[in-house]
């Protein structure tokens, strides 16, 4: 940790964790925003975008199938940085998935004197190649059930309800 932590942004954080690790799908959608987008980038320099719809059909089936995406827990998550500027707060992440050390950055909406909604989330992965295809398909009118949940939540998602993660 910097020691420059704002408790309310890492708080809600948290919140976010535990509806992720929960599958509390009701609280999931009330957190993402609508305009949410998770940008994930690989080693190649590719880059795959996620909508909050991508992550929320990739949560409802996996709930259908009564599966979760944080089977590890989230007790590893350690804040490094967490401040607001303006409207918007920033929260930097760190945990290790599958022994691979993952960081994530989080950008928060702040109204009405409180954080309400996560406007994205920025991520790096060694290939997101498989998640491209995945996302061409479903553009072509496949199954979008697979594309989605990633770090934060999803694929890390202990960590969040929904990124992806950094390794590295």
């Amino acid at each position: 940790m910097d020691g420059h932590l704002d408790g309310t942004l890492v708080a809600r954080m948290r919140e976010y964790l535990a509806a992720g690790t929960a599958m509390d799908l009701a609280a999931l959608e009330a957190l993402y925003d609508e305009e949410f987008e998770n940008v994930r980038t690989d080693e190649a320099g590719r880059v795959a975008v996620l909508t909050k719809a991508h992550f929320m059909a990739r949560f409802r089936a996996l709930a259908a199938r009564g599966e979760g995406v944080a089977d590890g827990g989230t007790d590893d998550v350690r804040f490094l940085s967490a401040g607001r500027r303006g409207d918007q707060g920033t929260v930097v992440m760190y945990r290790c998935e599958d022994g691979l050390p993952a960081r994530y950055v989080f950008v928060w909406r702040w109204e009405d004197g409180r954080w309400t909604t996560l406007l994205r989330e920025f991520t790096f992965e060694r290939d997101v190649s498989p998640l491209l295809a995945l996302l061409a398909a479903v553009a072509a009118g496949g199954n979008g059930a697979g594309a989605g949940a990633g770090a934060g939540v999803g694929s890390g998602a202990g960590a969040g309800a929904g990124g992806a993660a950094v390794e590295g």
